[in-house]
């Protein structure tokens, strides 16, 4: 399994050469630098810890500057344990980027969902709103919680009611890779992923066995050379 972080930009849609268009999501994935590798004998499990998005000496404590020096590297914003076969062959102060992931490729991206603080069951669960004329005086309450006798003496776990609602681990799974970009460090994902815009994501490959769907070449929009008038017509 191969896996990498990164940090979602937001939306856009891109075309094909034939017309059709995808809806995609921007994500960042700077170069991931091996900070420290884990190994059963010394920490119990295998995987490997990687920095994502440099940060200044003067913002950095203790722990992060000793960690960052013996991978030879400077402190980072983010720290992230990778786990893999795959991430297992990487050593410390190797760098991993966005093109260990090819286009076509089916991926699960998990995330940090969007904090919605204290809702109700209307937003949190989808509730049906109540009457809103002919005097009624429920409109966005938690319903009924009556049980039918099978649970006397107390609310039924499970009941929906309002409570603390996103802010939570959510992965998304089997979305196709539409682009990857070496050179300016994205990935295009097709579809929406998980978190608010800047937010960081693992990227990871898709770990249910699915057929992925071929992916259309996208349209190349790269302005044409603009050529320069001979010096004779310059001159005119």
């Amino acid at each position: 399994m191969k896996q990498i972080v990164g940090r979602k930009m937001g939306m856009t849609e891109v075309f094909t050469e034939d017309g059709q268009m995808y809806p995609v999501t921007v994500v960042e994935v700077l170069p991931n630098v091996v900070t420290q590798v884990k190994t059963v004998e010394k920490d119990g499990y295998a995987a490997i810890q990687v920095g994502y998005e440099e940060k200044r000496e003067d913002r950095a404590n203790k722990c992060e500057k000793g960690i960052a020096a013996k991978a030879n590297t400077v402190p980072h914003q983010v720290s992230k344990e990778l786990k893999g076969d795959e991430m297992a062959s990487y050593q410390l102060g190797d760098v991993i980027k966005c093109d260990i992931f090819a286009k076509g490729e089916l991926v699960d991206v998990i995330g940090t969902s969007k904090g919605h603080g204290y809702s109700g069951v209307i937003k949190r669960w989808n509730a049906t709103i109540g009457p809103k004329g002919h005097g009624s005086g429920y409109h966005r309450g938690q319903g009924s919680f009556a049980n039918n006798g099978r649970y006397n003496h107390g609310v039924m776990p499970g009941k929906h009611m309002s409570g603390h609602y996103g802010n939570d681990s959510a992965t998304i799974l089997n979305l196709s890779i539409i682009d990857v970009n070496a050179e300016k460090n994205y990935i295009l994902i097709k579809g929406g992923i998980p978190g608010a815009k800047k937010s960081i994501v693992v990227i990871r490959s898709a770990v249910k066995d699915v057929k992925a769907k071929p992916v259309k070449n996208l349209l190349d929009r790269t302005p044409a050379p603009v050529e320069e008038a001979p010096a004779e017509e310059k001159a005119e």
